[in-house]
């Protein structure tokens, strides 16, 4: 494979067909989780592999994740790791500098947010000046006041009546040519204006999907979206998009679809240390309640307040037991139980190593359909990156032009 570049006219389906073959030939990999069995399938075909990953800790498990692809572990993982490397590489999108903003549009915005919209901005050059921005899922607007340059509009739409207000405030505050209006954009009646220039970065799921179905159908000449959280949709099994995904035999349920979110590169050290307590704590009430119900099969438990974590380890258990209406515990070894939760954790963690190479082929999958999406409805696309990973995992790219279309769609709210 050539050096890394962005992705464009027959690249985009070339390289979907290689990942698609790669994901289907390689899902007994991928697809079992390792926080919900005990053993994975496909440690009976790789033992080595499995018995070197469970003897490691977790910190060697974090330190890996910080080149994964270099990880030197027993075969087949090193061949893997090639493959996937070269399968999920993408080079960065071109820039063209952003216009000074002159006010202060940062205040109040967390500085790793406010790169994102910098670097986001900065790759949305097209060929003809746009007239009207409009900031999809926009929250206060921010994303959308970088980009207003003077003579241009912007229009912001937000479901949450109250950051509509902040942002309309805001807005009004620099004296930006800005409305912000509150709408479900999952609504069935809203249309788009075609002389409008739609953005999203970052909207989940069904949102930002929504927005490429709108923008196509409006004949919009520019968009430009930053997709996330793939795994937001309202139907429990992802909806092929495209032509060729709708032809792949490569079927994704929700657990699938939330891989590429499993990747953070921002928890400072007091997270990474909560995040590992409340793990270690659900592996070992894991292991407990499959002994409560005599049923050795995972048990979904709700997401639980930090403060749970302040509880001793006996009183945290003994809660969630009654919380999911399991036999009181009883008398118990806690301490070993803890310990098993510890030594768990340790051994998910890096098993998950194993799965986590196929976490960006899959998000390129997953991008490509939206891409050829795209390509489908007339559009030149581009896929590619507009920022370093370390900025955020989330760094992929559509940015998607095509000729004006003489279109009488009327105007809506936006």
């Amino acid at each position: 494979m050539t050096a890394a570049g962005i992705l464009a006219g027959e690249q985009l389906l070339a390289r979907f067909h290689a990942l698609d073959r790669f994901l289907l030939q390689h899902q007994a990999l991928w697809r079992p989780r390792p926080f919900m069995q005990l053993q994975l399938p496909w440690e009976r075909e790789h033992p080595q592999l499995a018995d070197w990953l469970r003897g490691r800790s977790v910190e060697q498990a974090d330190q890996a994740q910080q080149q994964p692809y270099a990880l030197a572990a027993p075969a087949p993982y090193p061949q893997l790791a090639t493959a996937a490397a070269q399968l999920a590489e993408v080079g960065p999108l071109s820039t063209t500098p952003l216009h000074p903003a002159a006010q202060r549009l940062d205040v109040d915005v967390p500085g790793r947010k406010w790169q994102q919209i910098e670097a986001f901005g900065s790759c949305l050059h097209v060929a003809d000046p746009t007239r009207h921005w409009l900031d999809w899922c926009a929250g206060k607007g921010h994303l959308g006041r970088r980009l207003l340059a003077p003579g241009q509009r912007l229009t912001c739409l937000e479901h949450d009546p109250a950051l509509v207000a902040s942002g309309q405030a805001l807005s009004q505050h620099h004296q930006l040519d800005a409305t912000h209006v509150q709408q479900d954009v999952m609504a069935a009646a809203l249309q788009l204006d075609p002389s409008h220039t739609p953005v999203a970065l970052h909207a989940c799921g069904d949102l930002h999907v929504r927005l490429i179905q709108l923008a196509s159908a409006a004949g919009c000449t520019h968009l430009a979206i930053a997709p996330c959280c793939y795994n937001r949709i309202a139907s429990p099994h992802y909806q092929p998009l495209s032509q060729p995904a709708r032809a792949s035999l490569l079927t994704l349920d929700l657990h699938d679809l939330s891989l590429p979110a499993t990747e953070t590169v921002t928890a400072g050290a007091r997270v990474r240390r909560q995040r590992d307590q409340s793990m270690a704590r659900r592996l070992a009430f894991d292991l407990l309640q499959r002994q409560l119900r005599s049923c050795d099969q995972y048990l979904p438990t709700p997401s639980l307040p930090s403060l749970w974590l302040d509880k001793p380890f006996a009183d945290y258990c003994r809660h969630l037991a009654a919380l999911k209406d399991l036999p009181p515990p009883g008398q118990q070894d806690w301490a070993a139980l803890e310990q098993a939760g510890i030594k768990r954790l340790a051994q998910v963690r890096n098993l998950e190593l194993l799965r986590n190479l196929f976490r960006r082929p899959l998000e390129l999958w997953l991008a490509l359909d939206r891409g050829l999406m795209l390509q489908e409805n007339g559009y030149d696309v581009e896929l590619g990156t507009f920022c370093p990973i370390t900025l955020t995992p989330r760094n992929l790219m559509l940015r998607a032009n095509r000729q004006p279309v003489d279109n009488s769609v009327g105007s809506s709210p936006a």
